[in-house]
């Protein structure tokens, strides 16, 4: 990711963006680089991953970063993340991060997160996701802290793009974040 890029999370605390990632290296390239760019800018960085990258983003960060350094990353296991409760259930989801991002809220410490979103199938309805992306939407702004939600641009029919670019107001598009003009921003 380039400087101007990262540039974004520094002012815009409230940054909720959509990275539809095309291969496992460059995603983890841009893991890496956001989360790196977190530590740096005085972050605790919580990476919401699947066990298969979890090893090579960490592995990468501990050449990248200082042993201090690292203690500023947190490493959740998606599958825990997203079906806590069994099954991908929105308000479950939240309690989970609300119960992760807890003690950075209770010592005033500034965070931002990086969320792989991905499903072996999809059983889960599409208003479920939506559902969920609206509520972490809403918690962005109030929470005050950047989030890039990774979707597998190869998994997402046509209606999962369209609902995605609703809900984020941002894109990652190469190494540049650029304004979504389908964002429907929720109503208050």
């Amino acid at each position: 990711m380039n400087k101007n890029m990262l540039r974004l999370f520094d002012e815009r605390r409230d940054a909720h963006v959509l990275y539809s990632y095309e291969g496992t290296k460059s995603y983890i390239d841009r893991a890496v680089a956001y989360a790196k760019h977190g530590v740096e800018a005085g972050d605790y960085v919580i990476l919401i991953e699947n066990p298969r990258l979890s090893p090579k983003i960490h592995a990468e960060l501990k050449i990248q970063l200082t042993k201090a350094q690292m203690e500023f990353i947190h490493f959740v296991k998606s599958y825990d993340f997203y079906y806590s409760s069994g099954s991908y259930h929105p308000p479950a989801i939240q309690a989970y991060f609300e119960k992760t991002v807890k003690p950075y809220l209770e010592k005033g410490a500034t965070f931002r997160s990086w969320a792989h979103v991905e499903w072996a199938t999809m059983e889960d309805p599409i208003h479920l996701v939506k559902d969920f992306e609206k509520i972490i939407d809403v918690a962005v702004k109030e929470l005050q802290f950047p989030l890039i939600c990774a979707y597998a641009s190869k998994s997402m029919p046509e209606n999962i793009k369209t609902m995605l670019l609703e809900t984020h107001p941002y894109i990652l598009v190469e190494d540049e974040v650029v304004v979504s003009d389908m964002y429907l921003a929720e109503k208050a």
